[in-house]
């Protein structure tokens, strides 16, 4: 048996830049994992997948992106033995922050270092293409840029330390959805992009956007209150990650972000998870 922690991520740039003649996005976005973890225990089995998931609206059954994952390398790797996969959520599910990539992520390299499959990190970010667009991401395990649908990874050392007042205010949001509105604007014709300089935290600052979060706020506007509190309390700057609708406030130290942590669950919502987390 064996326990990992399998993070989550938050988008502190990201630009859609067109639709695909796929029906995909090419987008540009600077990815960070950060200190909100799931955790998943793996326990070999004679045989079969087995996915659980208690107390969580995740499904526990091939649709499932873990057992995706599992199953997928099981298959390549010509191997009969199976697994047992417990995980305990904390990630909010459909919350843009990538939890799910991340545990089948978790699950490619657990398993083929438990099952001595001898795959490379490089074989493994090409099975997870196939299962999520972010799975590579996490995978690789440090800041990145991605390009592409998500899949085109530059890794990022220059990135200072950030802690993060992270506010889920307790719905789920369509992905789909909410690229399916933003697409009257995009153009099928190739973009060209100049990625900003992050090598300072008011670079960072300056830098952060996000496409999607017009949409997801026209769509659900007490987001915009959200920013408000984490800007009344000290944050540097706010941003919704990924599709939604979770919203990062930004603070340069451990001590500002408990504190607005504080005064923010003193007015929240009762539906509001509110976390603080640092970069990794």
């Amino acid at each position: 048996m064996v326990r990992k922690l399998s993070p989550a991520k938050i988008n502190l740039h990201l630009r859609v830049l067109r639709k695909r003649e796929d029906g995909y996005h090419d987008i540009a976005t600077l990815m960070n994992q950060i200190s909100l973890f799931d955790e998943m225990i793996f326990c070999p089995a004679d045989k079969g997948i087995t996915i659980r998931c208690p107390g969580s609206s995740v499904p526990e059954n091939e649709a499932n992106i873990v057992y995706k994952a599992a199953a997928a390398l099981l298959t390549e790797a010509l191997c009969s033995s199976g697994i047992d996969i417990p995980i305990h959520t904390r990630i909010p599910v459909a919350a843009g922050l990538g939890g799910g990539s991340s545990n089948a992520a978790t699950a490619l390299t657990t398993i083929n270092d438990l099952m001595g499959l001898h795959y490379t990190r490089e074989n493994l970010m090409k099975i997870g293409t196939n299962i999520g667009a972010d799975v590579p991401f996490f995978i690789l395990g440090k800041p990145a840029w991605a390009f592409g649908i998500g899949d085109e990874l530059h890794a990022v050392d220059t990135i200072p330390l950030l802690w993060f007042v992270l506010i889920n205010p307790g719905f789920e949001v369509s992905t789909k959805m909410i690229y399916d509105n933003f697409n009257l604007r995009l153009t099928k014709q190739a973009v060209r992009y100049k990625c900003p300089e992050l090598h300072t935290v008011e670079g960072l600052i300056k830098a952060l956007h996000n496409d999607l979060e017009e949409v997801t706020l026209s769509l659900h506007p007490e987001l915009q209150h959200i920013k408000n509190h984490l800007t009344h309390n000290g944050a540097l700057g706010s941003i919704m990650s990924g599709s939604g609708p979770t919203v990062a406030g930004i603070f340069t130290d451990e001590e500002s972000a408990r504190k607005a942590q504080g005064a923010i669950e003193k007015i929240k919502e009762k539906e509001w998870f509110v976390y603080v987390a640092h970069s990794l």
